[in-house]
C-alpha cells in the first residue's frame, strides 16, 4: 500500500485540476434546460472510470437520465462492492449570494467552493482516483467493485427503484459503499449508520378564478394565503410535536445506550447555533439537539408562494397559494403511510371555501445499520489509517433513499464513507469541500478496498 498512497499524494495537484473540469458541468437534474449537461457530466465520469481503469464502462440509458456504470471483477474469491453515488446537482438559486460563479471551481483557504463539489461529484471522484491509484501501481484492485452512478439523485431518484429491481444480477455484489454524507464535524471523521427518510408534498389552494381587488372583495370570499397559514399552523404544537393523527406510532423510541454515547460527542451546542445564524434553537421538547436532527421526525415547510412580492404595495386577493412540504422519517416510519396520515389530515383541516389538490411528490425510507458489523469496522480501520485517528459513529438527519432500496432489492448492507463538512453549503450558495478531506478520502478509500479485501 506505501506505493499507492505514495501515488496518491504526488498527483494531489493533477486532482484537483481534473476534479475542476468534473465541477464545470451545470448538471442541474431540476432543470430541463440542462439536459444536454447531465449528459455531459455522465460521460465525463464514465470516461474518468475508463482511465482509471474500469472495465465494461457505459451509459445505461433510463426513462430519465442515465446511469454509468463499470465494473472490474478479476479478483476471484475475494468480496465485490457496489458503489454508489450521483453526477447531478442542485439548482444554484439565489445566485447572487455566490462568491464566485457555481461552475468555476474556486480555491480559498484550503476549500474548493463550486456546486456539486461535496455533493456529490467530489466524493464520487474521490473513489475513482483510488481506484486508479491501485491499478497504476499495483496493476490491479485486491477486491471487485462495481460502479453505479445516477444522474437523478438531486430530484428524488424516480426511475432508480425500477431500475435496481431490473438489473439485479449487474449489480449483485457484498456491500455498497457511498460517499455523500459529511463527517460529524471539522476534523472528527465519523461513519454515519442511520438515515432519515422524506416524504415530500405540494399544497395547492383555490379561492377564487383570477386575483381579486382587496377593497371590493375583501370580506366576501376566502383568502388562500390566510387560509394555508391557518392549516400551517396546525401541523405542530408550541413544543414541537407534531399534530398529525398517528404520526408517531411507529417511531422506534432512541434507546438510553444509544443516547449516552451521542452525549460524548464533541457537540457545542453554542457553536451551533452561531454558525447557523440562529437567535435560538427550537426543536421538539425533551429531546437534545442530536437526537432532534438524527431520530426524531420532522414536519417543514419548504416553500411558500402566494399573492404579490414585488417592491411596493399592491392591494391584492390572491386567487391561490402553495406550499411546498416536508417529513423527514425515521426507523420504524413509512413513508406511504405517513403520507397517507398527512393527506386524511389536511383534508380534514382545509374549508369548503378553497379549492384544495394536494400532491405527492417523491419520498425514501429510513435507514439504519448496526454499527459493530464487519463492514462498518472495516471502514473505520479504513477512515483512521486515511486521517489518522479513529472515526465516531453517528447518525445523519438527510436521507438518500436508494439506500433501504439496496437493502430490500439486493439485500445488501451499506456503508456511508463520506468526508463532507456539516457547514458544506450542499444545498446552498458557497457549496464546498475541503480539500484535505478530500485527500485524506481519497488515501482511505484505497485502504477500504483493501480493508473489505481481507475480510474472512
Amino acid at each position: 500500500m506505501n506505493d499507492v498512497v505514495d501515488f496518491i499524494n504526488i498527483n494531489r495537484d493533477r486532482y484537483v485540476d481534473e476534479l475542476k473540469q468534473y465541477l464545470a458541468i451545470p448538471s442541474i437534474s431540476a432543470l430541463p434546460e440542462h439536459a444536454s449537461d447531465i449528459r455531459r457530466a455522465a460521460q465525463w465520469t464514465a470516461d474518468a472510470l475508463t482511465a482509471a481503469g474500469m472495465h465494461n464502462v457505459r451509459l445505461i440509458e433510463t426513462p430519465g437520465n442515465p446511469v454509468v456504470y463499470g465494473d472490474w471483477l478479476n479478483a476471484p474469491g475475494k468480496p465485490t462492492i457496489l458503489f454508489y453515488g450521483h453526477y447531478d446537482v442542485q439548482p444554484v438559486d439565489p445566485l447572487n449570494l455566490w462568491t464566485t460563479p457555481p461552475f468555476e471551481a474556486d480555491v480559498r483557504d484550503g476549500e474548493i467552493y463550486a456546486r456539486g463539489s461535496a455533493d456529490d461529484k467530489g466524493q464520487v471522484f474521490m473513489h475513482i482516483k483510488a481506484v486508479e491509484a491501485h491499478m497504476k501501481k499495483a496493476g490491479h484492485l485486491p477486491l471487485n467493485i462495481k460502479f453505479f452512478i445516477e444522474g437523478e439523485e438531486e430530484v428524488g431518484s424516480v426511475h432508480l427503484d425500477e431500475f435496481v429491481r431490473t438489473h439485479k444480477s449487474e449489480l449483485a455484489a457484498d456491500v455498497v459503499v457511498i460517499s455523500d454524507s459529511p463527517m460529524f464535524d471539522r476534523g472528527i471523521p465519523s461513519i454515519c449508520y442511520g438515515l432519515r427518510g422524506l416524504t415530500y408534498f405540494q399544497i395547492d389552494l383555490r379561492g377564487s378564478k383570477s386575483d381579486l381587488h382587496s377593497g371590493s372583495f375583501g370580506g366576501a370570499v376566502a383568502n388562500p394565503a390566510f387560509v394555508l397559514a391557518q392549516i400551517l399552523t396546525q401541523m405542530k404544537d408550541k413544543s414541537g410535536r407534531i399534530r398529525i393523527p398517528g404520526f408517531y406510532d411507529d417511531v422506534r423510541p432512541l434507546s438510553e445506550a444509544e443516547r449516552a454515547e451521542w452525549r460524548k460527542l464533541p457537540f457545542n451546542e453554542t457553536r451551533y447555533r452561531k454558525d447557523l445564524g440562529a437567535p435560538r434553537l427550537f426543536g421538539e421538547t425533551g429531546y437534545s439537539t442530536l437526537e432532534r436532527v438524527w431520530a426524531r421526525p420532522t414536519f417543514e415547510v419548504n416553500g411558500l408562494l402566494s399573492g404579490f412580492t414585488g417592491e411596493g404595495a399592491k392591494t391584492v386577493l390572491p386567487a391561490v397559494a402553495m406550499a411546498k412540504v416536508s417529513m423527514r422519517l425515521v426507523p420504524d416510519q413509512d413513508p406511504k403511510k405517513i403520507g397517507d396520515l398527512f393527506e386524511a389530515y389536511l383534508n380534514k383541516l382545509a374549508p369548503k371555501t378553497v379549492e384544495l389538490k394536494v400532491t405527492r411528490m417523491h419520498g425514501g425510507k429510513p435507514w439504519m445499520t448496526e454499527f459493530d458489523n464487519k463492514y462498518v469496522r472495516a471502514a473505520g480501520r479504513a477512515i483512521e489509517k486515511g486521517f489518522g485517528k479513529a472515526p465516531v459513529f453517528n447518525r445523519e438527519g438527510g436521507s438518500i433513499p436508494v439506500v433501504s432500496t439496496f437493502q430490500e432489492e439486493l439485500g445488501l448492507p451499506s456503508v456511508l464513507f463520506g468526508v463532507g463538512l456539516p457547514d458544506e453549503n450542499a444545498h446552498a450558495p458557497n457549496e464546498k469541500l475541503d480539500l484535505s478531506n478530500f485527500h485524506n478520502g481519497i488515501i482511505a478509500s484505497a485502504f477500504l478496498y483493501e480493508e473489505i479485501a481481507n475480510l474472512e
